[in-house]
């Protein structure tokens, strides 16, 4: 009896039916090798472990099916599932998209930053924003980036004349402060940088953080960086699906996504502190000369902030009704942090700059 139940559970086992793999293809717009396209990596990987055989999301580097300019319309039209990338990027088909990243953000740091996104209306407006578009896309914000550089120049920047007629790369509305600041700017994708440098055809330029700028090869033609700015200081990542394709998916796998956004972005903001201060480290080894930007540039990156945020919200309502909403949520929340929020460089200093 026993040998025949057991004979007919075997016979019964092949009859279960398996549901197929939805396969999904993304793009990051980052070069393979840099931290950026293993942080999407790192995403997809979350997704696929938890979602087993039902889903798996493939990321391909930048460039392999659209550049990496077009990664929101390559999405959008279901040339890709999805992507990873930032913001900012957009930012030539509505100047508000830059709002998610470039500028100060009244004082917000990046992780406060997505605490508006998520909590204070930022999503609402950004899904606003891509309708107003016809971008059909389903958009996660994550990942608070570290402050970056204001740039890796030829020579050190001692003041804000030292800029003024540079050659410079950088993106999204950070292209109307330095341009403000006096500097001609050539917003270059990720991997043309390093090569423009190398042939002059740009005197300086900023990508992002001590990890990605060692990989693009920085230290190899430029030898000075400039810390802290406020060009791009409250910036994170975008993680993009094709909203017929995210529509199609059971329920259980769109809180698979979203668990694994939130999962992604506290372990990206760990690696970041790992990773960056390692390659900080290296940097310097390979005779990088880093400088603190002088307080008189970060001022006057403040003043032509106050330009650009007047002249477009000006120009663009949406502009305007972003910059409402974050600094409304900025006002309340900063003070909270900063009254808080005790200084751990004091106690960073008592430890390790008190030997003589």
């Amino acid at each position: 009896m026993g040998s025949a139940v057991a004979g007919a559970a075997a016979v019964a086992a092949p009859m279960t039916a398996v549901a197929q793999t939805v396969s999904l293809r993304f793009q990051s717009t980052w070069p393979a090798k840099d931290i950026f396209h293993e942080y999407a990596n790192d995403f997809a990987k979350k997704v696929n472990d938890m979602a087993g055989n039902r889903l798996k999301i493939e990321v391909l580097p930048a460039g392999a099916v659209v550049p990496a300019f077009q990664l929101l319309e390559g999405v959008a039209k279901g040339t890709l599932d999805g992507g990873h990338g930032v913001v900012a990027y957009h930012y030539g088909k509505n100047s508000a998209l830059a709002l998610w990243g470039s500028g100060p953000s009244f004082g917000m740091d990046p992780n406060m930053l997505l605490a508006w996104h998520y909590y204070g209306g930022g999503k609402q407006l950004l899904d606003e924003i891509y309708k107003s578009l016809n971008i059909d896309v389903v958009s996660f914000l994550y990942g608070p980036m570290p402050t970056q550089p204001f740039g890796w120049f030829k020579n050190p920047v001692a003041k804000v004349e030292d800029v003024k007629g540079l050659k410079f790369r950088t993106v999204g509305l950070a292209v109307d402060m330095y341009t403000d600041m006096g500097v001609a700017v050539n917003p270059l994708p990720g991997g043309e940088i390093v090569p423009a440098l190398d042939r002059g055809l740009i005197d300086g330029a900023e990508f992002n953080n001590a990890s990605s700028d060692r990989v693009l090869g920085f230290p190899d033609v430029v030898k000075n960086c400039m810390l802290q700015s406020f060009h791009q200081s409250g910036e994170q990542f975008e993680i993009l699906f094709n909203k017929a394709k995210y529509d199609a998916l059971p329920g259980e796998l769109k809180a698979i996504i979203d668990y694994a956004v939130q999962a992604a972005s506290a372990d990206m903001s760990w690696k970041a502190i790992q990773r960056n201060s390692q390659d900080y480290i290296e940097l310097k080894k390979a005779g990088v000369k880093f400088y603190k930007t002088p307080d008189a540039i970060l001022r006057a990156q403040l003043a032509s902030w106050d330009k650009i945020m007047e002249k477009r919200g000006a120009e663009n309502a949406m502009f305007k009704k972003v910059l409402d909403s974050q600094r409304a949520f900025a006002e309340r929340a900063g003070s909270w942090w900063n009254d808080y929020t005790v200084d751990f460089k004091m106690a960073w200093n008592h430890y390790f700059r008190r030997r003589s």
